[in-house]
């Protein structure tokens, strides 16, 4: 990932955004029912499970590379949680295997299973984490007995991870940022946002889904030009998102730059909590994160086929027609505007979330770009809204790329929920 343009220069705002939250955090004062001060929470707190823990050891992997490169995160994190779903009912079949014709393994180690499952994928997609990742293989290998059990435990993993690479070796994610965006002059026409000077993963769009049709996915594009909506989205992000604001509250800053992390990461953190405190057994474990990241991979999938097909102007570009000075307050992604694929993403994995677990549950998370807080929710649709409007705040989206995200990331959650169905 650390070749990629996207890597190299996103640094920049990953820094600048740091800089924001120390600067910002100075004059937010937190509601007491919904922010404070508290230790990221851990995924072995008693109530997890090895699909948990290797969860959270591949977020460990991709936080150096935070603000890096998102779609290859839901990428990986798809297959990651695909090969630990095929893996845990080789042994005992509950649930529809994603991959097809993996041998059945009853008596062998889940455990050992799900460990080497998820170090064959993360060894093989994220090699730069090597260390981590056999450090992270080694100790659970340390905790189990030697024998017939985690051996054929081992073997399962293995195979799974290595039929589901298979699977997805030539779904087109090599070739998605070789196609060169060239942007085209006039009005409503996405050009590159500073500090960039590309447009990333043009080609994202074209990469074979993990489970949905995209036809069946379509948005109906931005607002024209001429409108009376797109003037009154455009006056309402120049006046809440630019860096200078003073419509925009501190509470909805804070909002900007919490949900301003990476979606896979985000809500990863997300399934991962309320799976522990649901006591999810490894089989409905695996199936939610399979479930959570399908929609993410496949959220991103759509989104950028709508955002390269619309080629949409960012807010940055269209206000600064008439107002050059204008910036906003976090710094615009390399990619067009419509949708906002942060909404995609966020309502797909919420979609889905409340498809299995419901809507009611009480929970907190954390956030790699405003670190120290943590933020409470009852329900998944809370947070999702949350999100989506952060981007508005942001200075980085119209109001209508995030209202339609929303309604592609709910389609896109609803059929992949679907997926994976009980076998008994």
């Amino acid at each position: 990932m650390s070749t990629n343009p996207f890597a190299i220069h996103i640094r920049s705002f990953v820094v600048r955004i740091m800089q924001a939250v120390a600067i910002v955090s100075l004059t937010i004062t937190p509601a007491t029912s919904v922010l404070a001060e508290v230790a990221t929470p851990t995924v072995d707190d008693g109530r997890g499970n090895a699909v948990t823990h290797w969860n959270s050891v591949a977020l460990a992997a991709f936080a150096p590379t935070e603000g890096t490169n998102p779609m290859m995160q839901s990428r990986t994190l798809a297959i990651l949680h695909a090969a630990i779903h095929d893996a845990v009912n080789a042994i005992d079949r509950r649930f529809s295997a994603y991959t097809s014709g993996l041998a059945t393994t009853p008596g062998a180690s889940v455990d050992a299973a799900v460990a080497a499952a998820a170090h064959e994928v993360l060894r093989t997609l994220v090699p730069e984490q090597a260390e981590l990742i056999d450090d992270a293989y080694e100790n659970a290998l340390a905790t189990l007995s030697d024998g017939t059990s985690r051996a054929a435990g081992i073997a399962t993993g293995r195979a799974a991870a290595q039929a589901t690479l298979a699977r997805r070796q030539k779904d087109g994610h090599d070739v998605a940022a070789q196609s060169p965006y060239v942007p085209k002059s006039g009005p409503g026409e996405y050009q590159f946002t500073a500090p960039f000077t590309f447009a990333a993963q043009p080609g994202w769009g074209n990469i074979q889904p993990f489970v949905i049709d995209l036809r069946k996915h379509a948005v109906a594009g931005p607002h024209q030009l001429s409108s009376s909506q797109y003037a009154r989205d455009l006056a309402y992000v120049k006046a809440i998102g630019g860096i200078d604001s003073t419509a925009r509250t501190p509470e909805q800053s804070q909002i900007a730059q919490f949900w301003y992390e990476d979606s896979p990461l985000g809500w990863n953190r997300i399934a991962n909590t309320v799976i522990r405190q649901q006591g999810l057994d490894p089989w409905a474990s695996a199936r939610v994160f399979a479930l959570v990241n399908f929609a993410m991979a496949d959220g991103f999938i759509a989104g950028f086929e709508a955002k390269y097909r619309f080629r949409f102007w960012r807010p940055v570009t269209a206000i600064g027609q008439t107002d050059p000075s204008w910036q906003p307050f976090l710094t615009t992604p390399p990619v067009p505007d419509y949708p906002s694929t942060h909404t995609v993403l966020g309502w797909a994995a919420a979609q889905v979330l409340i498809e299995l677990l419901g809507d009611n549950l009480q929970y907190s998370t954390t956030s790699l770009t405003l670190p120290g807080v943590t933020r409470n929710y009852k329900g998944f649709s809370t947070a999702a809204e949350e999100n989506g409007h952060s981007r508005v705040y942001a200075g980085i989206h119209f109001q209508h790329a995030v209202k339609d995200g929303r309604l592609q990331g709910r389609s896109v959650g609803r059929s992949v929920a679907e997926a994976l169905p009980p076998v008994r």
